[in-house]
């Protein structure tokens, strides 16, 4: 059992039996520690029992997984180990999974440490994307669910804090190489990659200076499909409108460097430099088929079937235009580097001084590209779709979409206004850099329930923006006629695709193309173009002061802290207003400054059998989305409506706030074994959603000769924009368990289980009062199982995570977030391995993974009506094949 107690006798037994233990170890001891360590375990145990160790030491509610051994982590990814934590949860898109959902909460809602510092992010707001750390350089990764006023950074949802190596905690010098084949197969079809990773830990100078250098490569290839449809009519009378059908292959490539330096002169000073970079950089190509059905241009549904639903599950649709062969290139190229620097000094015997200096920077090129081909001479087909209960419609189509002769490059039907556009192409950039400078410092305490005093400061200055640049692809130089390019011979690939009822379509490299200068490029501006170029900056100043209980109250043994955060917070954001895309002023700033206090408790008490009871009470913040502080406005007019409107950013937001409330009872058999159930609840005081008021536009500086004898009274209009309203609770109950079943019954040693269930409920209305759109990344149902087997070198282990079904944010056609529902899903991990225990070969480790077992697909509804699938993506199994050798 693990005892916490700082009692007066607990003292002055340590100071009795010190000298002899002294003098214990000084003679035969030596040899029996160094036996012990030979024979620690590791593999799946040694991870499941130093995630148990965290769990029980930690003052605040903690979730953890920690390394099997240097360089491995449970998993081929941090998001697929986190995601097996009770109430987390893993949103998958392209692939892989990327988002971290935290009790109902999508990923804004959280932050991420790397080593207690905050991180920057690669996407449009603060989400951090964990596949951009590889999980081959990480040790552990703790998710604190509750907050403490020590914590820098903290979110309302739960902090993510990854930990690399310290070098000054190894015994001795380690390497580690680790090497795997990556085969993903999707219905034979088979692409190759692998990844590879060494470490390297080692002590110098008399054990005063560590060092631990890390490198990571992964060349991971996936292969998908996809369906999606344009959306469906009516409740009552669900024909699909259009749709798209894509096959894509995507490479990702990522190169990781982690490093860590300590310098460790004496027990009194200390000093940490960590250094983490990353290099990702993902390459898909995407071709298919895009058909307007109902909102086509002529398509006539010439007859069919009707579900139960109201559903048209059949259709036979005739003059089909436009048929679309679309070819598309969807590249990043990411850049992400980290670097902190902390010294802690003792002074005297009870205070201890610490500085912490970090730099973190994010830079990520987007380029976004589509071209279009189209049936010669205005032609169109017949098309007859049947519903297909796996998520799709079959099709039966009149011509061949893989014959390059029945093609050309042309609009296929007003997608570009006045201008004839034969494709597309979007870049973005972001840009996101965070400084930050902190001073700690702690008084300890030799007796008393207050076992130290801890106060600190924290200032950070933080700078994003989003930059976007759009270009249509054009066949002539004017772009005005819509005439047919021809498709040139030497980028067309194998076009045989064989999904959704489709033998073949037509494939290009799109890319090729473009770089090649087969399309004329002609700028476009508009107001939504506009809108998505942004700047932020954040000055934010933090205080806190913190007790730290260690101690009883009567027979009961309690720890824990209680303290506040003061946090003062600087925004602004550089952007422009338009009216009908031209620009009413040069780019002006706005923005707002604001304090809020943070006051946390977390107690911890000790019962008889290693049970725990924890409770933790805060106040929690996140800070507003990015997108929604831009400084933009962009204003319309509709003379034909006699409307007038408006919709930009908000730079003036407040912060989420929460009153959060959490107990725990946790019963633990040494570190081998737990169970757990706790519940937690938060009161939002506040939300941000889209709203409109009335807006008087005859304060801006309207063009010249607009006509507004048709428009309203007064020049009032309505003007809509992300604001503060409404708040609303959430609430829900976590059960996990992590047993091994020879607790149960001694034959049973080397097998054992890990399982977590969670319920969550949500009273929160995302779009404001009345409305009935539910929380977006909120399961309400989610769990995990892993079975494993373990001894005699030998190791097996299956998991399976679910969850229920969820409103996601994914990155839309126009490279803004759009919000899809995605029906539950069920997704199985195999491993397989053994390491060899003695002889030449001892320490050499082999491994077999299998990620996503059963092929699950990602799937969405329209109108989460069971018949009328938005979208289905089928990404295949990926199999991993690899060699752990550690030296």
């Amino acid at each position: 059992m693990l005892n916490y107690k700082r009692s007066a006798l607990s003292m002055a037994l340590a100071v009795a039996l010190a000298p002899g233990m002294a003098a214990a170890q000084s003679t035969g001891s030596a040899d029996k520690v160094q036996e012990l360590d030979s024979i620690t375990v590791t593999g799946i145990r040694r991870a499941i029992e130093a995630s148990i160790d965290t769990k029980q030491t930690e003052n605040t509610v903690v979730e953890a997984i920690s390394a099997e051994d240097i360089g491995k982590l449970p998993d081929a990814s941090i998001a697929d180990s986190l995601a097996r934590l009770p109430g987390l949860t893993a949103q998958r898109f392209g692939g892989r999974p990327q988002e971290i959902n935290i009790r109902g909460f999508a990923g804004d809602f959280s932050t991420a440490l790397l080593n207690g510092r905050e991180q920057v992010s690669l996407g449009n707001n603060r989400g951090v994307e964990f596949d951009q750390y590889p999980s081959e350089l990480m040790s552990q990764v703790v998710v604190h669910k509750t907050t403490s006023a020590d914590m820098i950074g903290q979110g309302l949802s739960g902090t993510v804090n990854l930990k690399t190596v310290r070098p000054l905690s190894y015994d001795d010098r380690v390497i580690a190489v680790n090497a795997r084949a990556d085969m993903n197969n999707l219905d034979g079809s088979k692409e190759y990659g692998g990844r590879y990773s060494v470490s390297y830990i080692d002590q110098f100078a008399d054990r005063t200076v560590g060092l631990a250098i890390g490198y990571a490569h992964m060349d991971n290839p996936i292969q998908g499909r996809q369906y999606e449809a344009w959306g469906f009519t009516g409740d009552n009378n669900g024909v699909l409108g259009g749709a798209k059908y894509f096959s894509y292959d995507t490479d990702n490539v990522r190169d990781g460097v982690m490093g860590v330096l300590e310098f460790k002169p004496n027990d009194s000073f200390s000093s940490t430099l960590d250094l983490f970079y990353s290099k990702f950089d993902k390459d898909e190509y995407k071709r298919g088929l895009e058909m307007g059905l109902v909102w086509g241009n002529g398509s006539t549904l010439a007859g069919g079937k009707i579900s139960d639903n109201g559903t048209a599950v059949e259709m036979d649709w005739q003059n089909v235009r436009p048929i679309v062969v679309r070819n598309d290139y969807n590249g990043t190229k990411d850049k992400l580097f980290s670097l902190g620097w902390r010294n802690e000094l003792k002074v005297a015997d009870n205070w201890t001084l610490s500085t912490d200096v970090s730099y973190s920077r994010a830079e990520r090129k987007e380029r976004l590209l589509e071209v279009y081909a189209n049936l010669l001479n205005g032609g169109t087909d017949s098309v007859y779709a049947t519903y297909n209960p796996d998520g799709w419609f079959d099709l039966q189509l009149g011509k061949d979409y893989g014959n390059a002769a029945l093609l050309g490059f042309s609009d296929p039907g007003g997608w570009g206004g006045e201008r004839a556009q034969a494709g597309y192409l979007k870049d973005f950039d972001v840009k996101d850099t965070l400084s930050s400078i902190r001073f700690d410092a702690s008084r300890s305490f030799d007796s008393g329930l207050i076992s130290s005093i801890a106060f600190g400061v924290n200032h950070s200055e933080r700078d994003k923006s989003r930059a976007s640049s759009e270009n249509t692809l054009c066949v002539t130089e004017a772009c005005v006629d819509n005439v047919y390019g021809a498709i040139p011979q030497q980028y067309i690939g194998n076009s045989s695709f064989g999904f959704a009822g489709i033998p073949s379509i037509l494939r290009l490299n799109s890319l090729a193309m473009l770089n090649d200068g087969v399309f004329y490029l002609k700028g476009k501006t508009h107001q939504d173009i506009s809108n998505k170029n942004w700047q932020m900056e954040e000055e934010s100043s933090t205080a806190y002061v913190q007790l730290n209980i260690n101690g009883d109250l009567g027979p009961v043994p309690v720890r824990g802290n209680i303290g506040v955060q003061a946090v003062h917070v600087k925004q602004s954001s550089v952007g422009v207003a338009t009216f009908e895309g031209v620009a009413l002023s040069e780019p002006s700033e706005a923005g707002a400054t604001f304090t809020h206090y943070l006051p946390s408790l977390n107690l911890s008490f000790e019962l008889p059998w290693e049970q725990f009871i924890r409770v933790g009470a805060s106040r929690q913040m996140a800070r507003p989305r990015m997108d929604d502080l831009r400084a933009n406005a962009t204003f319309h007019v509709d003379q034909t409506k006699q409307l007038l409107s408006g919709d930009g950013g908000n730079p003036t937001l407040k912060p989420w706030l929460a009153d959060a409330y959490d107990v725990s009872w946790e019963k633990y058999f040494g570190n081998k074994a737990y169970v757990s159930a706790a519940g937690f609840y938060k009161n939002l005081s506040t939300y941000i959603y889209n709203q409109t008021r009335e807006y008087d536009f005859s304060q801006l500086p309207l063009p010249p000769g607009l006509d507004t004898s048709n428009l309203p009274d007064g020049l009032i209009g309505q003007y809509s924009q992300p604001a503060n309203g409404e708040g609303g609770k959430i609430y829900g109950y976590e059960l996990a368990a992590s047993i091994p079943l020879d607790l149960l019954w001694a034959p049973l040693e080397g097998f054992g289980i890990t399982a977590n269930y969670s319920d969550t409920t949500s009273r929160i209305e995302p779009n404001g009062p009345g409305t009935t759109e539910p929380l977006p990344g909120l399961s309400k149902y989610v769990s995990n199982i892993t079975a494993y087997y373990e001894r005699y070198g030998f190791s097996a282990r299956v998991s399976q995570r679910s969850r229920s079904a969820f409103l996601g944010e994914v990155q839309g056609a126009g490279g803004d977030r759009t919000k899809i529902y995605f029906e539950g899903e069920s997704v199985t991990d195999l491993q397989l391995g053994y390491t060899f225990q003695t002889g030449a070969l001892q320490n050499l480790s082999i491994l077999l993974q299998v990620n996503n077992l059963e092929n699950e697909p990602f799937r969405a509804l329209s109108d989460n009506v069971s018949d009328r699938p938005r979208q289905y993506y089928e990404y295949g199994r990926t199999y991993l094949l690899g060699l752990n050798y550690r030296f």
